[in-house]
């Protein structure tokens, strides 16, 4: 499998996870060092902050709203060192479209450690 396809899927793990509040599911996509930070502005750091977080706040996120995903830009830095810019819309639970509420702009940076693409870094961005 291609670098770009096992990278689509990660961001299809990360759908998947958000859409089905699956915690764990999200928390193993990351690397024990991340540091990511939340649409609001708030920075965790390593994996165990970051579960911790997502624990908290994931389950029942889903009851109204959640989105989809869509890689809309790779730029590897290095073959190991992706920047993943991700087009974030949001939907209902059966999937429309809503149309009054903001896009996301994520950004994650990935690595590559031991042939499987990790995220070291994310940065989920509001569309104002």
């Amino acid at each position: 499998m291609s670098d770009l396809s096992q990278i689509e899927n990660l961001v299809a793990t990360v759908q998947h996870a958000m859409q089905n509040e699956r915690a764990e599911e999200f928390i193993d996509l990351f690397r024990a060092d991340a540091v990511w930070t939340t649409a609001h502005g708030k920075r965790l750091t390593g994996r165990d902050e970051i579960a911790s977080f997502t624990r908290q706040v994931l389950p029942g996120a889903t009851k109204e709203a959640t989105a989809t995903y869509e890689v809309a830009h790779v730029l590897f830095i290095r073959p190991d060192v992706a920047a993943v810019k991700i087009r974030q819309r949001p939907v209902r639970p059966d999937g429309t479209l809503i149309t009054d509420e903001n896009e996301g702009s994520p950004l994650y940076i990935l690595s590559k450690e031991d042939g499987a693409w990790r995220i070291a870094a994310g940065q989920n961005t509001i569309v104002l």
